[in-house]
């Protein structure tokens, strides 16, 4: 792979990134003049178990199946890369059912061990009615991201790029109207605003499908073509197939949990430290700062190193098959560089200017809890 199409695949990439990430910074401004600590916190009681659960049934399935694409296009045996991508839509779908099946039914649990009480702050029935609407995204996004990993394995980075700006649009504008409609004009509760707000992730789950599946159509043809040229007549059975993508996925999966058992964690216990400090009339508003105002702003030098990662997945694999050991150390060095360049002075300075950076961002209501918070979470 040529120097200029990794580029290329990474500026798409990249620039697309920024512009979701920053999407997701600006719809924070107006979903926080309409909802409280309170009710911020409840939003995000629903993403966090759903963010271990989505990890869970993807298993880092989908960069796998990229890694693998890119492998056997380079080998010419583009039958076998179809056929990978074939198993990865049923084993994604299964998996996905699952996850939903037990997140669902787990709910009531989990809902029990971050309330607080039913007299403080969001009660259990409130809890387990948002981590169920959440939970219903489960169907469809596992095998959107198995599309958008077969995608990557050609170098197209388009289709990711365009059907992750649409999920993100339409996310952000059924949340954004649900709960402005149950707020402000039918005069509803915080507890199904939240609930609605994060049944988006399933809205914008099926308008990221969709562009993705225009995508799989239009180049129905060339796919078909490129495994009629396939003659090198070796083909993989179903179980060794399985088997390489579950062995390969598992360092993915590994890393990509991480972080959000950590949230989970944090979401089990917080409430209960808080209260045992004395703390608990703040408690849900500091849980809500801190998960959804601070975190947004102190991911964003995160997603270069992502945007970066996703594309050189592929590219590493194309030149370790060519065994080009020494162009392949050069462009890894390459994109560690731009990352460090990037990053660094942008966490600095974010920690040096929390305060005033939350304010413009989020207002004066919180600046006290926010601009500390954000100027420890901005280094890690």
């Amino acid at each position: 792979m040529s120097d200029s199409k990794l580029l290329r695949g990474t500026f798409i990439l990249t620039a697309g990134t920024f512009l979701i990430r920053f999407l997701g910074i600006m719809y924070i401004i107006p979903f926080r003049t309409m909802v409280d600590g309170s009710g911020a916190a409840l939003y995000q009681y629903g993403y966090i178990p759903y963010t271990i659960f989505l990890s869970v049934a993807t298993g880092g399935v989908p960069l796998a199946v990229s890694k693998f694409v890119s492998k056997y296009n380079e080998l010419g045996q583009y039958k076998t890369s179809r056929k990978i991508f074939s198993s990865g839509i049923i084993l994604l779908s299964l998996t996905g059912l699952l996850a939903f099946l037990i997140l669902f039914f787990l709910a009531p649990v989990l809902a029990a061990q971050i309330a607080l009480d039913d007299t403080t702050g969001n009660t259990v029935e409130d809890i387990t009615r948002v981590i169920r609407m959440t939970s219903i995204a489960l169907l469809v996004v596992p095998v959107q991201s198995i599309i958008r990993g077969y995608f990557q394995g050609f170098q197209q980075m388009m289709p990711t790029t365009l059907s992750q700006l649409v999920e993100q649009i339409v996310r952000i504008a059924f949340l954004l109207g649900a709960t402005y409609y149950v707020l402000q004009v039918s005069g509803g509760e915080m507890a199904t605003a939240m609930g609605w707000a994060t049944f988006a992730a399933f809205v914008g789950a099926i308008g990221g499908l969709i562009v993705l599946v225009w995508y799989w159509r239009s180049q129905r043809g060339e796919l078909q073509a490129l495994a009629e040229t396939d003659a090198s007549g070796i083909t993989l059975s179903t179980w060794e197939m399985y088997k390489e993508i579950i062995l390969s996925s598992i360092p993915f999966v590994l890393v990509g949990m991480t972080i959000p058992l950590y949230q989970l964690i944090d979401s089990l216990t917080f409430n209960q430290a808080m209260s045992y400090a004395g703390l608990a009339d703040i408690a849900e508003d500091s849980f809500g700062v801190l998960n959804v105002d601070v975190r947004q702003l102190s991911n964003i030098p995160v997603i270069i190193a992502t945007a970066f990662s996703i594309t050189l997945v592929p590219a590493i694999t194309k030149l370790y098959i060519d065994n080009d050991k020494k162009k392949l150390q050069r462009q890894i060095s390459q994109v560690y560089q731009i990352i460090l360049f990037l990053t660094i002075p942008a966490v600095i300075g974010m920690s040096i200017l929390s305060y005033p950076l939350y304010v413009a961002f989020f207002g004066v209501r919180y600046v006290g809890i926010g601009g500390g918070l954000l100027a420890w979470a901005a280094p890690n």
